[in-house]
């Protein structure tokens, strides 16, 4: 039987952003399941807040939010409409326009596209507007899976920057990405996964972008 995760230890504080490395199956998505409770793990435990995800899936859920590789909004609606519906399924008090905005705004989404349909929105637009979820629900810990594939320069950087802002206000953010140089522009630290094993975790201050690569690179070709 193969084995997804072995023997993984990994802690996000507050404030912090942590990047997950790793090719197509290392495991980067079943850590994220097993924080979101859709994956039950066979031994150890995974923790939100010091609860135990497997015991209260529900009251950890609540602590947390995901933004998948591709972020599903309601086409037909606008941005607000979207940010408003998905605060109240989080179980929310209905939030103020005011507050709407002030989150759409905050995640650097343009004021004039608070009320365009989502189907208009590019792929940055729509990560933005799964943030701003994040923020309005007042989430302790983000789960992002890929959130920079598919965007270009301009917009990943942008999200970069965007994400740093929503980590600055206390938000644990844990990401899993193919993208070694953004990984190293954002994240605090950086985790190497290989066929399920953790086999780096490193500090990324004082380390270059071409540092990390090498690392990286050396890891999977051993």
């Amino acid at each position: 039987t193969a084995v997804a995760l072995q023997g993984l230890e990994l802690a996000v504080g507050a404030g912090e952003i942590v990047a997950l490395l790793g090719a197509n199956g290392a495991g980067k998505t079943t850590t994220l399941n097993l924080f979101l409770g859709f994956t039950q793990p066979t031994s150890g435990r995974a923790l939100v807040g010091g609860v135990e995800v497997a015991r209260q899936p529900a009251a950890t859920r609540s602590r947390l939010a995901y933004v998948p590789e591709v972020v599903a909004l309601y086409p037909h609606l606008t941005g607000l409409e979207n940010l408003d519906y998905f605060v109240r399924l989080g179980g929310r008090a209905p939030a103020g326009r005011g507050e709407l905005e002030q989150a759409l705004a905050a995640v650097g989404l343009p004021a004039e596209a608070f009320g365009r349909r989502a189907r208009t929105y590019s792929k940055g637009m729509r990560q933005k507007v799964a943030l701003a979820i994040a923020l309005a629900c007042r989430a302790e810990a983000l789960l992002l899976d890929e959130p920079l594939s598919g965007l270009d320069p301009a917009a990943a950087n942008d999200f970069v920057a965007t994400l740093r802002r929503a980590a600055s206000g206390g938000l644990a953010v844990l990401m899993a990405t193919h993208d070694v140089f953004r990984a190293k522009d954002c994240a605090a630290r950086v985790g190497i996964l290989k066929r399920g094993r953790l086999i780096e975790l490193r500090a990324t201050a004082g380390m270059s972008g071409a540092e990390l690569e090498r690392l990286y690179l050396d890891h999977m070709q051993a």
